[in-house]
Protein backbone atom coordinates (compact mmCIF):
# COMPACT_ATOMS: atom_id res chain seq x y z
CA UNK A 1 0.00 0.00 0.00
CA UNK A 2 1.09 3.30 -0.58
CA UNK A 3 0.23 6.30 1.48
CA UNK A 4 0.70 9.95 0.71
CA UNK A 5 -0.66 13.43 1.19
CA UNK A 6 -1.41 16.56 -0.70
CA UNK A 7 1.38 19.00 0.80
CA UNK A 8 2.79 22.20 -0.50
CA UNK A 9 5.35 23.23 -3.75
CA UNK A 10 6.52 25.78 -1.87
CA UNK A 11 10.10 26.42 -2.79
CA UNK A 12 10.01 24.09 -5.71
CA UNK A 13 8.50 20.88 -6.46
CA UNK A 14 11.63 19.14 -5.53
CA UNK A 15 10.34 20.43 -1.64
CA UNK A 16 7.17 18.90 -1.53
CA UNK A 17 8.75 15.28 -1.80
CA UNK A 18 10.95 16.05 0.71
CA UNK A 19 7.92 16.88 2.88
CA UNK A 20 6.04 13.81 2.09
CA UNK A 21 9.21 12.01 3.47
CA UNK A 22 9.50 14.12 6.66
CA UNK A 23 5.65 13.01 7.77
CA UNK A 24 6.05 8.92 6.53
CA UNK A 25 4.27 9.59 2.74
CA UNK A 26 5.60 7.20 -0.17
CA UNK A 27 3.26 9.29 -2.54
CA UNK A 28 2.41 12.32 -3.28
CA UNK A 29 0.05 15.07 -4.34
CA UNK A 30 0.51 18.80 -5.24
CA UNK A 31 -0.58 21.42 -6.83
CA UNK A 32 0.99 22.47 -9.82
CA UNK A 33 0.73 26.51 -9.50
CA UNK A 34 -1.40 28.30 -6.70
CA UNK A 35 -4.63 26.55 -6.27
CA UNK A 36 -7.37 29.87 -6.98
CA UNK A 37 -5.50 31.49 -10.19
CA UNK A 38 -4.70 30.49 -14.27
CA UNK A 39 -0.93 31.11 -13.98
CA UNK A 40 1.27 27.80 -14.56
CA UNK A 41 5.36 28.18 -15.46
CA UNK A 42 6.53 25.24 -17.04
CA UNK A 43 9.69 24.12 -14.92
CA UNK A 44 13.21 24.59 -16.20
CA UNK A 45 15.52 21.47 -17.33
CA UNK A 46 17.39 21.84 -13.98
CA UNK A 47 14.00 21.97 -11.97
CA UNK A 48 13.09 18.71 -13.97
CA UNK A 49 16.18 16.94 -13.45
CA UNK A 50 16.18 17.72 -9.95
CA UNK A 51 12.35 16.49 -9.43
CA UNK A 52 13.17 13.12 -11.18
CA UNK A 53 16.54 12.58 -9.06
CA UNK A 54 15.14 13.38 -5.81
CA UNK A 55 11.76 11.16 -6.61
CA UNK A 56 13.80 8.33 -7.31
CA UNK A 57 16.06 8.36 -4.58
CA UNK A 58 13.28 9.54 -2.10
CA UNK A 59 11.25 6.48 -3.48
CA UNK A 60 8.23 8.57 -3.45
CA UNK A 61 5.66 7.30 -6.13
CA UNK A 62 3.02 7.86 -7.65
CA UNK A 63 3.10 11.37 -7.30
CA UNK A 64 -0.26 13.54 -8.78
CA UNK A 65 -1.07 16.97 -9.75
CA UNK A 66 -4.31 18.13 -8.22
CA UNK A 67 -5.83 20.84 -10.83
CA UNK A 68 -6.47 24.12 -9.71
CA UNK A 69 -9.93 24.69 -8.25
CA UNK A 70 -10.81 27.22 -11.28
CA UNK A 71 -11.56 24.41 -13.71
CA UNK A 72 -15.24 23.98 -15.09
CA UNK A 73 -15.21 22.29 -18.38
CA UNK A 74 -19.04 22.79 -18.81
CA UNK A 75 -18.62 26.16 -17.79
CA UNK A 76 -19.40 29.39 -20.29
CA UNK A 77 -17.45 29.45 -23.22
CA UNK A 78 -14.05 32.12 -22.00
CA UNK A 79 -13.99 29.64 -18.98
CA UNK A 80 -14.33 26.40 -20.34
CA UNK A 81 -11.24 27.41 -23.09
CA UNK A 82 -8.93 28.15 -20.15
CA UNK A 83 -9.88 25.30 -18.43
CA UNK A 84 -8.74 23.35 -21.61
CA UNK A 85 -5.32 25.17 -21.81
CA UNK A 86 -4.59 25.05 -18.61
CA UNK A 87 -5.32 21.36 -18.48
CA UNK A 88 -3.35 20.67 -21.45
CA UNK A 89 -0.19 22.87 -20.16
CA UNK A 90 -0.59 20.71 -16.50
CA UNK A 91 -0.75 17.44 -18.14
CA UNK A 92 2.13 18.24 -20.43
CA UNK A 93 4.07 19.31 -17.91
CA UNK A 94 3.18 16.02 -15.65
CA UNK A 95 4.44 14.09 -18.41
CA UNK A 96 7.69 15.60 -18.22
CA UNK A 97 8.31 15.27 -14.60
CA UNK A 98 7.28 11.40 -14.68
CA UNK A 99 3.68 12.44 -12.62
CA UNK A 100 1.13 10.26 -13.90
CA UNK A 101 -1.77 12.83 -14.31
CA UNK A 102 -3.87 15.33 -13.11
CA UNK A 103 -6.74 14.80 -10.42
CA UNK A 104 -9.81 16.62 -11.57
CA UNK A 105 -12.89 18.84 -10.61
CA UNK A 106 -15.09 18.69 -13.52
CA UNK A 107 -16.91 21.56 -12.28
CA UNK A 108 -21.06 22.07 -13.16
CA UNK A 109 -23.29 23.02 -15.73
CA UNK A 110 -25.00 26.32 -15.40
CA UNK A 111 -28.83 25.97 -14.76
CA UNK A 112 -29.96 22.39 -15.92
CA UNK A 113 -27.91 20.09 -17.37
CA UNK A 114 -29.14 19.97 -21.01
CA UNK A 115 -27.78 17.65 -24.20
CA UNK A 116 -26.41 20.37 -25.67
CA UNK A 117 -24.19 21.50 -22.50
CA UNK A 118 -23.02 17.88 -21.87
CA UNK A 119 -21.80 17.27 -25.98
CA UNK A 120 -20.01 20.78 -25.20
CA UNK A 121 -18.48 19.49 -22.01
CA UNK A 122 -17.46 16.24 -23.52
CA UNK A 123 -15.97 18.12 -26.39
CA UNK A 124 -13.90 20.49 -23.63
CA UNK A 125 -12.52 16.84 -22.34
CA UNK A 126 -11.71 15.63 -25.73
CA UNK A 127 -9.79 18.85 -26.66
CA UNK A 128 -7.34 18.01 -23.54
CA UNK A 129 -6.97 14.74 -24.40
CA UNK A 130 -5.81 14.97 -28.10
CA UNK A 131 -3.04 17.37 -26.92
CA UNK A 132 -1.71 15.35 -23.82
CA UNK A 133 0.61 12.36 -23.85
CA UNK A 134 -0.12 9.05 -23.73
CA UNK A 135 1.40 8.58 -20.36
CA UNK A 136 -0.68 11.54 -19.02
CA UNK A 137 -3.86 10.26 -17.35
CA UNK A 138 -7.23 12.31 -16.91
CA UNK A 139 -8.16 11.93 -13.85
CA UNK A 140 -11.71 12.45 -12.74
CA UNK A 141 -12.26 13.30 -8.83
CA UNK A 142 -16.20 11.98 -7.90
CA UNK A 143 -18.11 15.11 -6.29
CA UNK A 144 -20.08 15.45 -2.80
CA UNK A 145 -21.69 18.40 -3.65
CA UNK A 146 -23.78 19.15 -6.35
CA UNK A 147 -20.82 19.57 -8.73
CA UNK A 148 -20.41 16.69 -11.82
CA UNK A 149 -19.39 13.51 -11.04
CA UNK A 150 -21.54 13.38 -7.70
CA UNK A 151 -22.81 10.00 -8.84
CA UNK A 152 -21.65 6.50 -10.12
CA UNK A 153 -23.69 6.52 -12.98
CA UNK A 154 -22.81 9.94 -14.02
CA UNK A 155 -19.04 9.05 -14.48
CA UNK A 156 -19.78 5.91 -15.99
CA UNK A 157 -21.50 7.99 -18.09
CA UNK A 158 -18.71 10.25 -19.16
CA UNK A 159 -16.38 7.31 -18.99
CA UNK A 160 -17.81 5.66 -21.54
CA UNK A 161 -18.81 8.37 -23.80
CA UNK A 162 -15.44 9.32 -24.04
CA UNK A 163 -13.85 5.90 -24.60
CA UNK A 164 -10.03 6.63 -24.05
CA UNK A 165 -8.03 4.91 -21.88
CA UNK A 166 -6.13 8.10 -20.53
CA UNK A 167 -9.64 8.90 -18.58
CA UNK A 168 -9.40 7.33 -14.97
CA UNK A 169 -11.19 7.98 -11.65
CA UNK A 170 -9.90 9.08 -8.16
CA UNK A 171 -12.78 8.47 -5.20
CA UNK A 172 -12.50 10.60 -2.32
CA UNK A 173 -13.87 8.84 1.00
CA UNK A 174 -15.77 12.11 2.41
CA UNK A 175 -17.32 12.74 -0.85
CA UNK A 176 -18.50 9.36 -0.92
CA UNK A 177 -19.92 9.74 2.06
CA UNK A 178 -21.45 13.06 1.72
CA UNK A 179 -22.65 11.58 -1.73
CA UNK A 180 -24.81 9.00 0.02
CA UNK A 181 -22.83 6.13 0.07
CA UNK A 182 -23.04 3.88 2.33
CA UNK A 183 -19.02 2.50 2.85
CA UNK A 184 -19.44 2.23 7.01
CA UNK A 185 -18.37 -1.49 7.01
CA UNK A 186 -16.66 -4.42 5.63
CA UNK A 187 -19.65 -5.39 3.72
CA UNK A 188 -20.74 -2.00 2.89
CA UNK A 189 -17.46 -1.25 1.02
CA UNK A 190 -17.03 -4.37 -0.39
CA UNK A 191 -21.19 -3.94 -1.80
CA UNK A 192 -20.02 -0.48 -3.21
CA UNK A 193 -16.81 -1.64 -4.91
CA UNK A 194 -19.08 -4.48 -6.98
CA UNK A 195 -21.16 -1.25 -8.11
CA UNK A 196 -18.17 0.56 -9.04
CA UNK A 197 -17.18 -2.84 -10.86
CA UNK A 198 -20.49 -3.15 -12.50
CA UNK A 199 -20.92 0.62 -13.79
CA UNK A 200 -17.32 1.93 -14.22
CA UNK A 201 -14.88 -0.84 -14.29
CA UNK A 202 -12.13 -1.12 -11.05
CA UNK A 203 -8.94 -0.82 -13.33
CA UNK A 204 -10.70 2.50 -14.10
CA UNK A 205 -9.88 3.57 -10.28
CA UNK A 206 -6.45 5.09 -9.54
CA UNK A 207 -6.22 6.76 -6.45
CA UNK A 208 -7.97 7.55 -3.58
CA UNK A 209 -8.41 10.16 -1.15
CA UNK A 210 -8.81 10.02 2.31
CA UNK A 211 -10.69 12.32 4.55
CA UNK A 212 -13.11 12.26 7.50
CA UNK A 213 -16.35 14.30 6.98
CA UNK A 214 -17.33 17.47 9.19
CA UNK A 215 -21.02 16.86 7.75
CA UNK A 216 -23.56 14.02 8.10
CA UNK A 217 -24.07 11.57 5.61
CA UNK A 218 -25.52 12.13 2.79
CA UNK A 219 -25.75 16.13 3.27
CA UNK A 220 -23.86 16.67 -0.25
CA UNK A 221 -21.64 19.23 1.79
CA UNK A 222 -17.90 17.62 1.57
CA UNK A 223 -15.59 19.23 4.39
CA UNK A 224 -12.62 17.52 5.08
CA UNK A 225 -12.20 16.24 8.67
CA UNK A 226 -9.29 14.78 9.99
CA UNK A 227 -9.47 11.08 10.93
CA UNK A 228 -11.24 9.87 13.42
CA UNK A 229 -12.64 13.25 14.14
CA UNK A 230 -15.46 13.22 11.31
CA UNK A 231 -18.77 11.41 11.34
CA UNK A 232 -17.56 8.84 9.60
CA UNK A 233 -16.03 6.94 12.22
CA UNK A 234 -13.22 4.59 12.26
CA UNK A 235 -14.47 1.48 11.17
CA UNK A 236 -15.36 2.84 8.00
CA UNK A 237 -12.00 3.21 7.00
CA UNK A 238 -10.40 0.40 8.61
CA UNK A 239 -13.24 -1.61 5.93
CA UNK A 240 -11.60 0.13 3.04
CA UNK A 241 -7.68 0.08 3.84
CA UNK A 242 -7.80 -3.58 3.90
CA UNK A 243 -9.63 -4.41 1.05
CA UNK A 244 -7.31 -6.78 -1.48
CA UNK A 245 -9.31 -5.49 -4.64
CA UNK A 246 -8.06 -1.61 -4.27
CA UNK A 247 -5.08 -2.08 -1.52
CA UNK A 248 -2.54 -1.27 -5.02
CA UNK A 249 -3.74 1.82 -5.08
CA UNK A 250 -2.32 5.46 -3.73
CA UNK A 251 -3.86 6.49 -0.20
CA UNK A 252 -3.87 10.24 -0.48
CA UNK A 253 -4.69 12.44 2.87
CA UNK A 254 -5.89 16.09 2.10
CA UNK A 255 -6.68 16.16 5.57
CA UNK A 256 -6.79 19.75 8.30
CA UNK A 257 -4.37 18.24 10.48
CA UNK A 258 -4.04 17.82 13.69
CA UNK A 259 -2.50 21.24 14.52
CA UNK A 260 -4.44 22.93 11.83
CA UNK A 261 -1.63 23.37 9.14
CA UNK A 262 -2.43 20.83 6.62
CA UNK A 263 -2.16 17.07 6.03
CA UNK A 264 0.24 15.07 8.46
CA UNK A 265 2.14 12.67 10.10
CA UNK A 266 -0.50 11.46 12.56
CA UNK A 267 -3.13 11.51 10.50
CA UNK A 268 -1.17 8.98 7.99
CA UNK A 269 0.13 6.97 11.04
CA UNK A 270 -3.75 6.66 11.96
CA UNK A 271 -4.38 5.10 8.60
CA UNK A 272 -1.17 2.83 8.75
CA UNK A 273 -2.49 1.31 12.03
CA UNK A 274 -6.23 0.81 10.98
CA UNK A 275 -4.46 -0.85 7.53
CA UNK A 276 -3.25 -3.44 9.86
CA UNK A 277 -5.98 -4.42 12.18
CA UNK A 278 -9.16 -5.41 10.26
CA UNK A 279 -10.08 -8.33 8.29
CA UNK A 280 -10.43 -8.52 4.41
CA UNK A 281 -13.32 -10.05 2.86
Amino acid sequence: MRFGAHLSIVGGYSEALKRAQNIGADSLQIFSSPPRNWRLNKPDKKSVELFLQTKKELGIDPVYFHATYLINLAGEDAVAERSVEFLIKELNIASTLGIRGSIIHLGSFKGHKTQEAYKKFLKNIEKVLLKIPQDSMFIIEGAGNRKIGVTLEEIAEIINDLEDKRVKVCLDTCHLWSAGYDISDIKKFDQFLKEFDAKIGLEKLEAWHVNDSRDPFASLRDRHENIGQGTMGLKTFKAFLNNKKINDRAFIIETPGFDGNGPDKKNLDILKKLATNASTP
